[in-house]
């Protein structure tokens, strides 16, 4: 399915609170209200899982080598976000841009695939963070397998974080049927989902 780039507001890279008080809020949720989120908060978000910060291709999260094995997409649900189709996006960090792969809302599959953990599909998004090993472990071999999973740990923190100072939540699931998280979003063969990031408001 061919579909053009949506461009995102660009980031804002000065925040209303500080580290330690984004700390300190920092915890899982679990429950949502149904409210959409703001086309720049949903921008925020995404940049701050695996977006640039400068023009020389430097990004938020440290990479082993740079090579940047971190994928990230996004199930948004129906209204889940003001300016946004529900479906499955695909982050693009170098535009700052999403592409729309499924033009439908996955969410309570996604949920369903999650050992039916159905409180995940109350969030008006679901951010996937996903991997392609090879970029990593062509150059680290074995131990490269440690180097994504420190990437992908930078990522998630780093979503809880800018959710907070957003005044808005995440949760965090790990427990999932991989294979068939694969084939609800329609991942490449080589992206393989590792974190799963239910994002709105706190109820």
């Amino acid at each position: 399915m061919k579909e053009k780039m949506f461009k995102l507001p660009p980031p804002n890279k000065k925040g209303l609170i500080s580290f330690e008080e984004a700390l300190v809020k920092r915890k899982t949720i679990r429950s949502f209200k149904s409210d959409p989120l703001k086309l720049e908060e949903f921008s925020q978000l995404l940049w701050s899982t695996n977006g640039l910060v400068d023009p020389y291709g430097r990004r938020v999260i440290p990479s082993a080598g740079a090579l940047y094995p971190v994928e990230i997409y996004v199930a948004v649900g129906e209204g889940g976000a003001e300016g946004l189709k529900k479906g499955v996006y695909w982050y693009f960090p170098e535009e700052h841009a999403v592409k729309l792969i499924i033009p439908e809302d996955v969410r309570r599959e996604v949920a369903q695939a999650s050992l039916w953990q159905t409180w995940m599909a109350q969030a008006p998004i679901i951010v996937v963070i996903a991997a392609e090993y090879a970029r990593t472990t062509s150059k680290y071999r074995e131990r490269g397998l440690r180097y994504v999973f420190m990437e992908v740990g930078h990522s998630a923190q780093n979503l809880f974080l800018q959710a907070v100072c957003l005044g808005l939540g995440a949760g965090i699931v790990g427990a999932f049927y991989d294979e068939e998280v694969k084939r609800i979003l329609s991942l490449p063969p080589n992206h393989d989902p590792l974190l799963l990031m239910p994002v709105g408001h706190p109820r």
